[in-house]
């Protein structure tokens, strides 16, 4: 059994379905608070759970300032941008912003990782990416306006940030636990998160809390990133992390669908043909041989 490629596969299941359950909470709560308190309680049960199993902690304090800056930046900069900048674009369209990850990442890879070094055709897949961008950001900017467009640029930045931190994790932190690594760097991002939130958006209790704000919190934090993140840190230890970042060709299209079954969400054409780029670029850069595939 492949257990790598199951792990794989429900990965782009989970995180397909979160940028739905990001933009049902935000109906009601407010961008920073509601992602501090997605993490608040995810890292309160990664933490049981790191206790409950007896995981090894770092000895190294070294490796404890290694968790609080990859925290600082894959959760407090990452989420903090998501959540904010889908307040003014449709789910789909964040999830494929997002996809733009192995982009960045191989930058990335390309100097902290030896054996991940650029290739013709992985630039050639930037730049797919990077034109499908451009057009998005020309329709956001032509027709929906600056605000949409401002959020574009969020879910853009939060791509840099997810990419770094994946890289910066395979190359720093991989001789730490994965759930260790899930529940120390959250730790470290959630106090930014509740800072924003107190001093900009107020009292959390003070918020209108609704059945489906309270479930959307309680999906991403029990789903999207207790059980999404200890998935994907383990999977980031057992294969490349190119081929981790190929998760994010998949959830684009598991979110579009999703946004449009649910929430009724259009795409223009500019922004239909700018995903097909960026999904095409995103192939390009993380296609394998034949006879390649994800394995232990």
């Amino acid at each position: 059994m492949n257990i790598p490629l199951i792990v794989w596969l429900a990965l782009c299941l989970i995180w397909g379905s979160t940028w739905l359950f990001i933009k049902l909470g935000l109906r009601d709560l407010p961008p920073f608070t509601f992602a501090g308190l997605r993490f608040l309680l995810a890292s309160a049960i990664l933490w049981a759970i790191v206790v409950a199993w007896r995981r090894p902690l770092p000895k190294n304090w070294l490796d404890w300032l290694r968790l609080a800056w990859v925290g600082s930046i894959s959760i407090a900069l990452n989420f903090g941008l998501i959540f904010w900048g889908e307040q003014h674009i449709n789910s789909g369209l964040a999830a494929v912003l997002q996809a733009t990850i192995p982009a960045f990442g191989l930058f990335f890879a390309h100097y902290y990782l030896p054996n991940e070094r650029l290739t013709a055709r992985k630039l050639a897949g930037a730049a797919v990416g990077v034109a499908g961008v451009s057009l998005i950001f020309y329709d956001q900017m032509k027709i929906e306006g600056p605000a949409a467009l401002q959020g574009c640029a969020a879910l853009l930045l939060s791509s840099v940030c997810v990419a770094y931190s994946n890289v910066f994790i395979k190359a720093r932190l991989q001789h730490v636990d994965s759930s260790v690594i899930s529940a120390g760097q959250m730790v470290c991002g959630i106090f930014p998160l509740l800072a924003l939130g107190a001093v900009f958006e107020g009292d959390p209790l003070a918020h209108r809390w609704s059945a489906q704000s309270a479930l959307a919190l309680v999906y991403l934090a029990l789903i999207g990133s207790v059980l999404g993140f200890l998935l994907y840190f383990w999977l980031v230890t057992k294969i490349e992390v190119t081929k981790t970042m190929l998760i994010s060709l998949v959830t684009p299209v598991t979110a579009l669908l999703i946004g449009w079954l649910r929430l009724d969400e259009k795409l223009s054409w500019r922004v239909a043909a700018g995903s097909v780029a960026i999904l095409a670029g995103i192939r390009l850069i993380v296609y394998q041989r034949r006879g390649s595939k994800i394995e232990d």
